[in-house]
């Protein structure tokens, strides 16, 4: 009777133990959906912040598969087209969403720049998925208020939606020459890794 009671204590340690592994080895699917600046435009491959953002997951001996989905040129209403496909072909747990700097540089309006991004997000937490609205600035080419309104759409976007926000994905580039590849948009391999660290504390509770 005594070995019957023992066996089986023993089978619901394993048991126990068992169900303890899976839910640490579950793996979560990151998709990043962004422009030429996550699709290592002018970097060597494997240089740009996304490469270097699985190479944190792995040193942090995080479960995560990282997908770039990022396009050089993309802009909002790409990023829109494209994005339903992408949820259901690799059902990602978070969507870090790395677009409108296109938008801006090219002087879309606002409404269908914000338009696109809500039916982003929508699509996004129809499929279950955490987005993390990654910011951006742009120079004041179409006049003070189209920029000022432009950086201010992302947190707005983010407290209405409550969404994980990087307030500014250049944050601490600053104007240096040796950030930015000669025409002055796009970042070199040197800022990668601060590009990263911008967006690593708001995308690392997402992960738990």
């Amino acid at each position: 009777m005594e070995w019957r009671c023992a066996l089986v204590s023993l089978l619901l340690m394993a048991g126990l133990l068992m169900q303890g592994s899976v839910a640490h080895s579950a793996s979560k699917t990151v998709l990043v959906l962004g422009d030429s600046v996550s699709a290592e435009y002018g970097l060597a491959r494997g240089a740009g912040w996304v490469a270097l953002l699985e190479k944190r997951l792995a040193a942090n001996k995080i479960n995560a598969t990282v997908v770039n989905a990022s396009i050089s040129g993309e802009t909002t209403s790409g990023g829109r087209s494209r994005l339903g496909a992408l949820l259901q072909k690799h059902r990602p747990q978070i969507l870090i969403l790395e677009l409108g700097g296109n938008d801006g540089l090219r002087g879309l309006t606002m409404e269908s720049t914000e338009a696109n991004l809500r039916a982003m997000i929508a699509l996004a937490k129809k499929a279950k998925a955490a987005v993390l609205l990654v910011g951006m600035q742009i120079p004041p080419n179409y006049g003070a208020d189209y920029t000022r309104r432009f950086a201010g759409l992302y947190p707005k976007l983010a407290k209405e939606n409550k969404l994980a926000l990087v307030p500014f994905l250049f944050e601490g580039l600053k104007d240096d020459a040796q950030m930015f590849q000669p025409d002055r948009i796009h970042p070199t391999a040197q800022a990668q890794a601060i590009m990263l660290d911008n967006v690593w504390p708001h995308l690392k509770p997402l992960l738990r």
